[in-house]
C-alpha cells in the first residue's frame, strides 16, 4: 500500500504517551489519526528535529511510530504534529555535491539546502511494466574478470556479495572511479549502515576524482537509529528517480551495504513486537527487499544503473536475505575468501559469479564461448586440487598438468591492480579494454605463456604487459 502524496489540509496535534527507545506511541484525536507511513514531527526541545514514521495503529486513538533520529531525552507528554504526508526528500540540482542524511539535512558542514526547493515523498510506486525499458547492454568497466564473466548491464542491477574483509567496498570504490570516466550522468551514493571512516574516505575519493559536482551522497551511518538506516536507501532512490523522470538524465546508483538495510528492517520489526521468521529475520523480508529493488528501474527516457555491495553473514550464501537479493539482480559478483587468502585480487569467484547478459545474443558468440572455456578450465583445476594436495602434481596425467598450468595462469591474469589501492600496493591502477581481456584469455588457453613464470601474469593488465614483465624477468 502506497501512502497518499497529498497532505491533509489541517495537520493534527497529538502527544507522546510511551517511549521505548526508537519506538514511540503517540495519541491523537479519533478523527485525525495519522495514516500508515505518515511522518510525525515530535515538538521537543532536543538538539535536532525529531521525525517518526507511523508503522502501526494500536487502537482508534494511538499509533506506534519509529523514530528516524536519536530519541534520548524524550519524555511522555511531549506534543507531536502529524504532517499529513510521508517523509519527503530534497531532490534536484541542489543535492549535487552534497552529503545529506535520511531527511535531507546536510551533514557536510556546508550551507542548508534551499527551503523552497523541490521535495518528493520517499514512498513511491515503481514504474509500471509498460513504462520500463527492456533494453539491456553491457557496460565495459575495465575490470577484466567482471567484463569477461559477469558483465554489468546499463540500466540493470549488479551486486557484489562477500563476507567481511574480502574487498567489497574497495571494489565499489574502484567502480565509482571507473564509471565516472565512462558515465556522463548523475551519481547517487547510498551509505547504509556505513562506518564514519568509510564515509569520509568516499567523500575524499569522490572529490579527488572530480565527480563530486554531479554526485549526491546520502548516508545513514552505523551509529544512527535503525529507522534512519532502514529508510536512507529510499531517500537515495527518490533522488535518483527525480533525475530519471524529471531531468531525463541517466543515473548511476551505488549502495553500500544493502545487507545493513535488511538488518535495520529486522531491528525495526523486533522493536515493533513482530514474531521473527527464518534465522531471526523479519517476516516481511521479501516485501521489504522488493520495495527497494523493484523501484530501481529504467524507463524509455533515461536509465538507472545500480551497483550494490552486499555483506554475506558468516560467508553463508544460503542466508535468507542474501538468497532473496540474488533473485532481483541482473549480475551477481561473488567474492571468495579463499581467493582473497591467496592474494588474488579482486577476489571475484569466476565459477559462482553470474550475469544474465552473458548470452551469445547479447555479448556475441566469441565472448560467450571464451567465458565458458575459462570457467571450464578453472573448474577442472579446482576438481584436481585435492589430488594435487595429497599426491602432488606429478601424479596427474600430462593433459591434466597442462590444464592446471593454464588455469593457474588464467587466475593470475584475471587479477588487476586498482587505482584506489595504489597507496597501499605500490602498483598503478590499470583499466583493460574488453578486446584485450578476451585476446589475453584466448591466448593463455591456446598455450601462449605456458613456459612463462606465473608471476608474470599476476597483477598486470594486458597480455603484452605480462610478456614485457616476463622478458624483463629473464634479462634480470
Amino acid at each position: 500500500m502506497q501512502p497518499s502524496d497529498a497532505p491533509r489540509a489541517v495537520p493534527s496535534l497529538g502527544r507522546v504517551v510511551a517511549v521505548h527507545g526508537s519506538v514511540l506511541d503517540l495519541a491523537f484525536p479519533k478523527d485525525a489519526l495519522p495514516a500508515l507511513l505518515e511522518a510525525v514531527e515530535i515538538l521537543w526541545d532536543g538538539p535536532e528535529r525529531l521525525i517518526a514514521e507511523v508503522q502501526l495503529h494500536l487502537d482508534p486513538e494511538t499509533v506506534r511510530a519509529i523514530a528516524l533520529q536519536a530519541s534520548s531525552g524524550l519524555a511522555r507528554g511531549v506534543a507531536a504534529r502529524a504532517t499529513g504526508a510521508p517523509l519527503t526528500a530534497p531532490v534536484g540540482d541542489a543535492v549535487l555535491g552534497r552529503l545529506i542524511d535520511v531527511m535531507g539535512t546536510p551533514r557536510d558542514g556546508g550551507p542548508d539546502l534551499p527551503a523552497d526547493g523541490p521535495r518528493l515523498p520517499i514512498h513511491r510506486a515503481p514504474p509500471s511494466l509498460s513504462q520500463r525499458s527492456p533494453k539491456r547492454e553491457p557496460i565495459a568497466t575495465g575490470i577484466k574478470v567482471i567484463d569477461l564473466l559477469a558483465p554489468l548491464a546499463r540500466g540493470g542491477k549488479g551486486a557484489m556479495f562477500g563476507g567481511a574483509g574480502v574487498g567489497k567496498t574497495v571494489l565499489v570504490m574502484e567502480l565509482i572511479r571507473k564509471m565516472a570516466d565512462l558515465h556522463s550522468g548523475i551519481s547517487v551514493f547510498a551509505g547504509i549502515g556505513e562506518r564514519s571512516r568509510e564515509g569520509q574516505e568516499l567523500w575524499e575519493e569522490t572529490r579527488a576524482s572530480g565527480v563530486l559536482d554531479r554526485t549526491a551522497l546520502v548516508f545513514g551511518q552505523m551509529n544512527e537509529p535503525p529507522g534512519a538506516r532502514w529508510r536512507v536507501g529510499l531517500t537515495a532512490l527518490t533522488i535518483a528517480e527525480h533525475f530519471r523522470d524529471a531531468a531525463k538524465r541517466d543515473v548511476l546508483l551505488l549502495m553500500d551495504n544493502v545487507f545493513r538495510f535488511v538488518q535495520a528492517g529486522a531491528e525495526v520489526s523486533g522493536l515493533l513486537g513482530r514474531l521473527p521468521s527464518r534465522v531471526g529475520y523479519q517476516p516481511t523480508l521479501a516485501s521489504e527487499i522488493a520495495e527497494l529493488e523493484e523501484r530501481i528501474a529504467s524507463t524509455e527516457g533515461a536509465v538507472v544503473t545500480a551497483i550494490q555491495a552486499v555483506y554475506v553473514p558468516a560467508d553463508d550464501f544460503t542466508d535468507p536475505a542474501v538468497a532473496e537479493l540474488f533473485s532481483h539482480l541482473d549480475s551477481s559478483i561473488v567474492l571468495s575468501r579463499a581467493m582473497a587468502a591467496e592474494g588474488l585480487y579482486p577476489a571475484i569467484d569466476p565459477l559462482t559469479s553470474t550475469s544474465s547478459l552473458l548470452d551469445p545474443l547479447v555479448v556475441g558468440e566469441e565472448h560467450y564461448r571464451l567465458a565458458e572455456d575459462v570457467r571450464r578450465t578453472i573448474a577442472h583445476y579446482r576438481d584436481l586440487q585435492d589430488v594435487i594436495a595429497l599426491l602432488g602434481i606429478e601424479e596427474l596425467s600430462a593433459a591434466d598438468r597442462l590444464a592446471v598450468k593454464r588455469a593457474r595462469r588464467l587466475q593470475r591474469f584475471l587479477t588487476q591492480p586498482f587505482a584506489v589501492t595504489e597507496a597501499f600496493t605500490g602498483h598503478s591502477g590499470v583499466s583493460v579494454p574488453l578486446a584485450d581481456t578476451l585476446a589475453g584469455c584466448r591466448a593463455i588457453l591456446d598455450g601462449v605463456g605456458d613456459d612463462w613464470a606465473e608471476s608474470s601474469f599476476f597483477m598486470t593488465g594486458t597480455l603484452d604487459q605480462a610478456r614485457a614483465r616476463e622478458t624483463e624477468g629473464k634479462r634480470g
